[in-house]
């Protein structure tokens, strides 16, 4: 039997978040990661990085926030107080020199180099106009680089501008903010956030309550407090929780034809929160596909899978049971329908017709008798 047109969709968008982790065919050149204050970009990063030594290609790791060395990078570069141009002829100097007309080296044989920029909010807000020559200059056809936007740092004010050297360059209130820049010009963008919010927003979805909020929305005075987890309550709490260790991803792929693919994936950390081995990386798999959001969080705790009832039947997700019982369809086949004496005689012309036998207490009208 074919596979359904559903089937066939899924499997595709997994097939291509794996060829965008994997930086196969240089599928996208240029990988913009937006992460907040309440989910870190770090799993995805050191998921790009790990597979891309598999693939026996060059880590550089391009730091504004990080002190150390990243023990899978092979290069460390601190950018902190260099000039654009400064910064992007050390990034080229440690990647694969571009291929002229007078090498033959085919493309396959040159060593992939994956560049990592660990955020490009101080980039994005002193140099936002400079920003697209800057990654031409440092991307190549062997050359794949991944980047990192805090979305919740908000980018320097106008007035900041008035006395910097670069003031020349036309900077205005008419300019697109930072982020508007760059999710135009990234060929793949890679929203995450915290599943476990992800699940707590669904159940109160489903309970019809306002859905939490967390860090800066939360609206506090003090200090955030991101991630902050408390215990399940109500039937299938802790099942629920012990599934919500993973990050969420919201991948949209742009195509040259300018058609956008978008999916959401659960990367969850291979043997566990508590694995000590870094290495092992992390397992992707659809978010539809996840326990927490295969089946309504509010069901039983028979740890039956949703989707199906209990017949094997595909229908609707519900949180009670829409079923009937044997003893229930007896009883419902056994229910005599009023006037199921006036529809016996269809075939003689009288179908339709209504009997009705006067109580003690009616009061007939010859003139409202038309029969």
């Amino acid at each position: 039997m074919a596979p359904s047109a559903q089937a066939h969709k899924r499997a595709h968008s997994l097939l291509l978040f794996e060829k965008l982790l994997n930086l196969r065919d240089s599928a996208s050149p240029l990988n913009l990661i937006l992460d907040n204050l309440e989910q870190s970009a770090q799993p995805l990063l050191q998921e790009f990085m790990r597979r891309a030594k598999n693939e026996r290609a060059k880590v550089v790791f391009v730091s504004f926030a990080t002190i150390k060395k990243p023990a899978i990078s092979d290069v460390f570069i601190k950018a902190r107080g260099k000039s654009l141009k400064a910064l992007a002829a050390d990034i080229v100097s440690h990647v694969a020199p571009p291929r002229t007309n007078s090498q033959n080296t085919p493309a396959s044989t040159l060593q992939r180099s994956l560049i990592i920029i660990d955020t490009l909010n101080p980039l994005a807000s002193h140099f936002a106009h400079l920003l697209h020559s800057f990654f031409t200059s440092i991307i190549t056809h062997s050359v794949s680089l991944v980047a990192v936007y805090h979305i919740d740092v908000p980018p320097l004010p106008l007035h900041h501008f008035q006395h910097s050297p670069v003031s020349f360059i036309s900077v205005s209130e008419y300019s697109p903010d930072p982020l508007t820049l760059l999710t135009h010009i990234a060929t793949a963008i890679f929203r995450v956030s915290s599943l476990y919010q992800a699940i707590e927003s669904r159940r109160a979805r489903e309970r019809s309550l306002a859905e939490p909020e967390w860090g800066l929305r939360e609206g506090r005075e003090g200090v955030l407090i991101g991630l902050r987890r408390s215990n399940g309550s109500g039937k299938g709490g802790d099942r629920m929780m012990k599934n919500a260790d993973g990050v969420v991803v919201e991948m949209e792929m742009r195509r040259r034809s300018g058609r956008a693919v978008e999916e959401r994936f659960v990367l969850a950390q291979k043997g566990g929160s508590g694995s000590k081995d870094r290495e092992v990386g992390w397992g992707i798999i659809l978010m539809a596909d996840h326990p927490a959001f295969r089946k309504s969080v509010l069901g039983g705790d028979d740890g039956s899978e949703g989707g199906e009832d209990e017949e094997g039947e595909g229908g609707m997700q519900a949180t009670f049971n829409l079923g009937l019982t044997e003893k229930q369809r007896r009883d419902r086949e056994g229910v005599v329908l009023p006037y199921f004496d006036a529809q016996v005689e269809i075939g003689g012309g009288e179908g339709g017709r209504i009997l009705y036998d006067m109580g003690r207490e009616d009061d007939f009208d010859e003139e409202d008798d038309e029969i």
